[in-house]
């Protein structure tokens, strides 16, 4: 994430912040706030910690917790060793009331509560990967309807304690939006939570809407793309701060979640990534795309369009993915106690399963469990083969001279 000082507060022109806020008007979210601001909506964010003493935030952090061992029991003193101001950009980015009317920054879903969820990558204290899975069990028994989750593990796959958090998050209808990476930062593909079916995952365009090259990853899992280069978002301190990346983008499709979620109380989790999917502007040249997923997101038709219903996460199923995948990483049975064969690994699920153009394209999962060994023989075979014709055609010509 490209982070640079803005401008102190108290310095700030009245409406100078506002008017960098783009996306307000160019991607919806005001003509949105006509029917929803996400009132009743409880977004939890799992990062560094949203410091709730800033003037945009005051009030907007409801409840929250540390699972790094590093932070206070709260969830609001930034822990971590990289950017202890992230979580506080991204919960007024999601969030924020602004300072007055006009004034300062103010969230997507300015009327949504934040649960603040603080973990400390780079500590020493609670293994990472342990911290996320707490964070996310921690968020779902405390009334999260939204988890946000600006961060990646840089890695397509996930220790097996996120498919029991994830799918807890899940089976409980929360809505789960992570960042796709970015590439500037060496993520030059989407990683886990963002791999992971079920979670809406996000992109990220710069200003004329186009995929940005350093601040966004891309992958076959991607939902939706929103801006993720010149943003503005409030830190400790009361420090506006100007920032790039998908972890700025996450929060503007979690808000538009929020927002949603505010008008339609009575949607599941499965037809309100639906709405938010459906509704976007398509980009690029596939549906879903790997640079864009659906589309660019468009707030006020996510929250005011006629959708129809879903009957399962166009996301796709993470629990048939453990099913299935898990029991393929499981030893292989003795041939006289089993009755079936053992299930093939399969890929992460695509967001459509329809879309014959990638069903052509391996994963790495089916290149590790075929592509591999397939090339291996086709070297050989095509080596014998070719040894083969040689010798044949040298008996065809001692037989054409005899």
């Amino acid at each position: 994430m490209a982070v640079s000082v803005l401008i102190p507060a108290g310095a700030a022109r009245a409406d100078s912040i506002r008017d960098d806020q783009y996306w307000l008007a160019d991607y919806g979210v005001e003509q949105a706030w006509q029917t929803s601001r996400g009132a009743g909506v409880t977004v939890a964010v799992i990062d560094t910690g949203v410091d709730s003493s800033v003037a945009e935030l005051e009030g907007v952090v409801v409840d929250g917790t540390d699972v790094s061992g590093q932070g206070s029991s709260d969830g609001q003193t930034p822990v971590g060793t990289d950017d202890p101001t992230h979580g506080t950009l991204v919960g007024s980015i999601l969030a924020g009331r602004g300072t007055a009317p006009g004034d300062g920054v103010v969230g997507v879903a300015p009327e949504a509560s934040l649960l603040s969820v603080s973990v400390g990558f780079g500590t020493d204290a609670v293994d990472s990967d342990t911290q996320i899975a707490d964070a996310v069990r921690w968020s779902v028994d405390h009334g999260a309807d939204v988890i946000n989750m600006s961060l990646t593990r840089n890695t397509l796959d996930w220790p097996t304690s996120w498919d029991d958090a994830f799918l807890y998050a899940m089976e409980n209808d929360v809505v789960v939006v992570a960042a796709a990476g970015n590439r500037g930062s060496g993520t030059t593909e989407v990683g886990a939570p963002a791999t992971m079916p079920g979670v809406l995952t996000v992109a990220g365009v710069d200003r004329s809407g186009t995929a940005s090259f350093d601040a966004s990853s891309q992958g076959i899992t991607i939902g939706v793309a929103a801006p993720s280069e010149k943003l503005v978002g409030v830190g400790p301190g009361d420090i506006h701060y100007s920032w790039s990346g998908t972890s700025g983008a996450t929060p503007i499709v979690a808000g538009i979640v929020a927002l949603v979620r505010g008008a339609h109380p009575e949607l599941d989790a499965d037809d309100v990534i639906n709405r938010v999917i459906s509704t976007a502007t398509p980009r690029g040249t596939s549906t879903p795309d790997p640079l864009y997923g659906y589309g660019l997101v468009d707030a006020a038709a996510a929250v005011q369009s006629t959708v129809p219903a879903v009957e399962a996460n166009p996301m796709g199923d993470l629990a048939e993915w453990i099913r299935v995948h898990r029991r393929a990483e499981a030893p292989a049975a003795s041939p006289a106690a089993t009755t079936e064969p053992a299930p093939a690994p399969v890929p992460t699920p695509q967001a459509d399963r329809g879309d014959r153009l990638q069903a052509l394209v391996p994963t790495v999962e089916s290149m590790r469990s075929t592509g591999i060994p397939l090339i291996v023989f086709g070297v050989f075979g095509g080596a014998l083969a070719a040894v083969g014709w040689g010798a044949w055609r040298q008996v065809r010509r001692r037989r054409d001279q005899e």
